[in-house]
């Protein structure tokens, strides 16, 4: 049985030379370097010994490569998603030329939820009956045992994190720190996707030390937000617009996509401000004369 095995390093010595690279040996057998896995300036003597990463090519052949990796077999890591195919899954970058699998059946079920380029997800390396290299997510224990606990005094502290695993009423979340974190789907707006970022707050600090985290904004940052967005639409609008603090909840989400409170409490921040004022159902920029 070949002792060389894709996904694991290995120190061998450079036998001979090729058209297209060099033959490595273990003793026993022989796996190809190719040239363009031979960084430039970087040079190759005959009977020298090369430490290089075994992985399979196109054609499911052993070969070498000078580039290590960010991980060999059984070992995890968070690894960045460079494309996804409806057909197989998600690829992600080992820091090879090769990009490795994530299966489609390690994904979940619905397409739109499936990690976007630049997402990451927690895998670890391993060889399937064939030899070929593919990546598998990490299971719910993995992460754990990554995982450090929050104390009282990480309570409402801003963190960011990655979505590991999506359940059915909410998103497990690893953050930056350590922590194991849940995002209950009534503290976000919009649905999270798997090895989506995400910036939130820890709202809730169990006894066993994972979190409880809100991806919404605090109240006084969301009513920024939202009288930016007031303001916003009145300049567009050049300076007036038909609606005020007593325009119906439903024509205010149609049109905002804000709750009537939170409507009224951007609104109520610009009235304060001197730089809006409301007068028959129209809201108008001051210095801007009303509108027929």
């Amino acid at each position: 049985m070949c002792a060389l095995q894709a996904g694991k390093v290995f120190t061998l010595n450079v036998e001979r030379e090729a058209p297209f690279g060099f033959y490595l040996s273990d003793g026993e057998d022989d796996v190809l370097l190719h040239h363009s896995e031979i960084p430039k300036g970087h040079d190759i003597t005959i009977e020298e010994q090369q430490t290089v990463f075994l992985y399979t090519d196109h054609e499911g052949r052993l070969a070498a490569t000078l580039t290590i990796p960010k991980l060999a077999i059984d070992q995890y890591d968070w690894l960045d998603v460079v494309e996804t195919h409806r057909r197989y899954g998600a690829f992600v970058s080992i820091g090879t030329k090769k990009d490795v699998l994530v299966s489609k059946d390690d994904l979940p079920e619905d397409i739109e939820l499936w990690p976007n380029k630049g997402d990451r997800l927690y895998c670890q390396l391993e060889v399937d009956k064939k030899g070929r290299l593919f990546a598998k997510r990490a299971t719910f224990d993995v992460i754990q045992e990554q995982a450090i606990e929050a104390t009282a005094e990480n309570f409402n502290q801003n963190v960011q994190g990655t979505v590991y695993h999506l359940l059915s009423e909410g998103t497990a979340i690893f953050t930056d720190e350590g922590f194991m974190g849940f995002n209950h789907e009534t503290e976000r707006q919009g649905v999270l996707r798997l090895g989506q970022r995400i910036e939130g707050r820890i709202i809730e600090v169990k006894a066993d030390g994972t979190v409880n985290l809100s991806l919404k904004k605090r109240a006084h940052e969301a009513m920024d937000t939202d009288a930016e967005k007031l303001l916003s639409y009145l300049q567009n609008r050049g300076g007036a617009m038909p609606y005020w603090d007593k325009s119906g909840p439903d024509i205010i989400q149609r049109q905002f996509k804000m709750s009537k409170a939170a409507f009224k409490r951007a609104l109520g921040r610009l009235m304060k401000q001197g730089t809006v004022y409301q007068e028959e159902g129209w809201t108008y920029l001051k210095q801007q004369e009303k509108q027929d």
